[in-house]
C-alpha cells in the first residue's frame, strides 16, 4: 500500500458524508467519497485505497455487494472494511458481514472519536501489512538471485544471524564444563 493511501467514505446521503469526513479529518489521511457502490468499486479498483468505510443499505449495488466483490480479487481482497448501517442491530448482516471478513460494523449516529480510533488502528495495520509484504518480496528476490548466481544465500551482510543464547542463559562462548 502507498503511503499516500486514501479512505474511501462511501454513502448515499452527502450530509452523512460529510460528517465522516469530519469526523475523520484530525488523523490526516487523505479521504475520498463516492456516492454508490459502483462509484465505490471504481476507486478501490484503480488502488490507493487503504481503508472503506461503506454504508450497507444503497440503491443499485448494496455495501455487502462491493464487500463480496472486493473479496473475490487478490488486489482488494485484504482491505479493511467498516461497515455502517443506520437499521440497527441484525443477526442476518452481522452475519454476513463478518462472513465477509469486514473489519467491524458500525451502527448510525456514529460516536467519532470511536470512529477515530478505529480507523487510525486499521488503517495503520493494513500499512504494516503492505510494508511486510513488500519486504518479503524484496527479500524472495534477493535470495532468488543469489541462487540463480550460485552465490551463498547468507554471505550477504545484512543477512547474519546473531548468535544465539542457550535456554540456560548462558553464553554460548562460556565454557560449561
Amino acid at each position: 500500500m502507498p503511503p499516500e493511501a486514501k479512505i474511501l467514505i462511501v454513502d448515499d446521503h452527502k450530509d452523512t458524508l460529510y460528517a465522516l469526513e469530519s469526523a475523520l479529518a484530525p488523523l490526516g489521511h487523505q479521504i475520498s467519497r463516492a456516492t454508490t457502490g459502483d462509484e465505490a468499486l471504481k476507486q478501490v479498483l484503480r488502488g490507493q485505497i487503504g481503508l472503506l468505510l461503506l454504508d450497507v443499505r444503497m440503491p443499485g449495488v448494496s455495501g455487502l455487494d462491493v464487500v463480496r466483490y472486493m473479496r473475490r480479487l487478490e488486489q482488494t481482497q485484504h482491505i479493511p472494511v467498516i461497515l455502517l448501517t443506520g437499521f440497527g442491530a441484525d443477526q442476518e448482516l452481522t452475519s454476513a458481514a463478518f462472513g465477509l471478513g469486514v473489519a467491524d460494523l458500525v451502527m448510525k449516529p456514529i460516536d467519532p472519536w470511536a470512529l477515530r480510533t478505529k480507523v487510525r488502528f486499521l488503517y495503520d495495520a493494513h500499512r504494516r501489512h503492505r510494508a511486510l509484504e513488500q519486504e518479503v518480496r524484496e527479500l524472495r528476490a534477493l535470495v532468488k538471485g543469489q541462487a540463480d548466481t550460485g552465490e551463498p544465500v547468507l554471505s550477504h551482510p545484512e543477512a547474519r544471524v546473531p548468535p544465539q543464547r542457550d535456554i540456560s542463559g548462558a553464553h554460548p562462548a562460556q565454557d560449561r564444563t
